[in-house]
């Protein structure tokens, strides 16, 4: 029986847009994840160069690791089977340590070409592209999957898992919605379970974990020791730490602009050295809008970082946010205790 104890894998999600080389640094140094799944990469009918790769998953340069030494496998998104087997192939080659398979976006760009969730509707594809894949990149490198529950209904869950189970993934992560429930709650994980019942290969479950209760009652409902987090990660980036402070018996850390105001400068630091000004403002205020959302009691101290449309201004106003936090923070641990 799984408690809330029990040990599992916190695996860091691929959201394309968001979860890029600056926020998988971020999340994984401020602790408690275990792995994570680059942004995937659109694989058409060509062999993609070395730099395409370097570029959505730079950690290859610093051996598939981020600087905390959290692993980076790398996600391939397509349809042709012989092209991703190509490109999968490379990307073993510049030091992948998990080539993942994406069947699961939903983005309508992405479908309308015949990727992502598009695929759930030809469990055959499915079983192809796995297998090439398979055959394609060294023995020691796993090929894991990650799919909905379909892509109107989920008519087809279990020919799907097992399409890509037969054909040789080593491991399947599962949202727990369709295609057409995008991100709508509930996730329905009790789904996961079923498919569970189905097929012998691994399975982590994915969807609407924002909480501790939504962590555990994830697991209880699909049977899954691991589990995969995504928005609830991010807007709540302390999430993963109080898992695992928790699976360890130790103080359950508890959201603050104390423990927050450090990570958004080092954040806003890294996007100025990767972006321009106004993109280093637009990745920020996005981070800023999903922390609101995870943690509401924070909105009214972070509204004035929100308004600011000035770059410079913008950064000003951060410096000063952890300077004043890192001054109110010392005043109060400086403060005698009582006797």
């Amino acid at each position: 029986m799984i408690t809330a104890s029990t040990p599992g894998r916190l695996m860091l999600a691929p959201m394309e847009g968001l979860v890029d080389v600056i926020l998988r640094d971020l999340l994984t140094r401020m602790g408690g994840v275990d792995t994570c799944v680059t942004e995937f990469i659109r694989v058409t009918d060509t062999l993609l160069p070395n730099r395409t790769y370097y570029r959505m998953c730079p950690e290859l340069l610093q051996g598939a690791r981020t600087a905390a030494g959290v692993p980076v496998w790398v996600q391939l998104l397509g349809s042709d089977p012989e092209a991703l087997a190509r490109n999968a192939r490379r990307a073993a080659k510049l030091g992948a340590p998990v080539i993942d398979l994406n069947f699961g976006c939903p983005a309508k760009t992405v479908n309308r070409h015949c990727g992502g969730a598009a695929l759930l509707v030809d469990p055959e594809r499915i079983h192809r592209i796995v297998a090439a894949v398979r055959a394609a990149v060294p023995p020691q490198i796993p090929v894991t999957a990650k799919m909905r529950l379909g892509l109107q209904d989920r008519s087809l869950m279990f020919d799907n898992a097992s399409a890509i189970e037969s054909a040789g993934a080593s491991l399947l992560t599962i949202h727990a919605r369709t295609k057409v429930e995008g991100y709508r709650p509930p996730a329905y994980w009790e789904e996961i379970a079923r498919i569970g019942e189905r097929v012998q290969i691994p399975l982590v479950a994915n969807g609407e974990v924002w909480t501790l209760e939504d962590y555990d009652r994830c697991r209880q409902q699909s049977g899954c020791v691991d589990v995969m987090l995504g928005r609830g990660l991010v807007s709540q980036p302390w999430l993963a730490l109080q898992i695992r402070a928790r699976q360890q018996g130790l103080p359950i850390p508890e959201p603050s602009l104390a423990l927050l105001s450090p990570w958004l400068l080092a954040f806003w630091s890294r996007c100025l050295n990767h972006l321009s000004f106004n993109f280093a403002l637009g990745r920020s205020k996005q981070w800023l809008k999903m922390l609101c959302r995870g943690v509401p009691a924070l909105q009214a101290e972070l509204a004035e970082l929100q308004r600011e449309t000035c770059p410079m201004g913008f950064g000003q106003r951060l410096l000063q946010l952890s300077d004043s936090e890192a001054a109110r923070q010392h005043q109060v641990d400086s403060q005698p205790s009582a006797a």
